[in-house]
């Protein structure tokens, strides 16, 4: 995460803070007034520490996404066997969108699309995610380095889980172990069967 030159990144902390915050009580279409007034300061001191909006919202996105990519790669180092590591590697992700739903919404539709760096660091974020979730593949089957295969499928398992977990917000009466089995089930060919 990036700081501005002069600024106490201690501050910057609070002020995230304070951001979430505001997420979490005006859901995912906030704006930066009121960030800035749930932190006590006005939008241009609040600029002065991020940059603009985007520096804002980027480091937003920063920050729970670093937290996301940790759950995840823990996750993927699960034991006893396949299905054990898909359904907790699923669950870590969606407990992190379930914990947080307005963050959520906020960082990957209202920020990526109103700007374009935060849009461009959430596709960076699903790309880190799906490389790693190849190399675990290529590990898994014993495929070669390189294998596009894995890419192929790391990449469409990425979308399925981030597209079900979307779906997933809106439709409340579904759990979150339902649509974790669902999802593995899935994966793990049950659709074949």
């Amino acid at each position: 995460m990036s700081t501005s030159p002069g600024r106490d990144p201690g501050r910057r902390v609070q002020l995230l803070e304070a951001a979430d915050r505001a997420v979490s009580e005006y859901g995912g279409q906030v704006s930066v007034a009121a960030i800035a007034a749930e932190a006590g300061i006005t939008k241009p001191v609040l600029y002065r520490h991020f940059g603009d909006k985007a520096g804002l919202y980027r480091a937003l996105a920063e920050q729970h996404t670093e937290e996301l990519v940790a759950q995840l790669r823990a996750a993927l180092g699960t034991r006893g066997g396949l299905r054990r590591r898909v359904a907790a590697t699923i669950d870590a992700y969606l407990t992190a969108i379930e914990r947080r739903p307005d963050v959520y919404r906020f960082v990957v539709h209202q920020a990526a699309v109103e700007e374009p760096a935060v849009a461009g660091y959430v596709a960076l974020v699903q790309q880190r995610l799906a490389a790693e979730l190849a190399a675990g593949l290529r590990l898994q089957l014993g495929l070669p380095d390189g294998a596009v295969r894995a890419d192929i499928w790391a990449h469409g398992i990425v979308g399925m889980v981030r597209s079900a977990g979307d779906w997933w917000l809106e439709h409340s009466q579904v759990t979150r172990p339902e649509l974790v089995a669902q999802l593995t089930d899935l994966l793990m060919g049950e659709l074949a069967g």
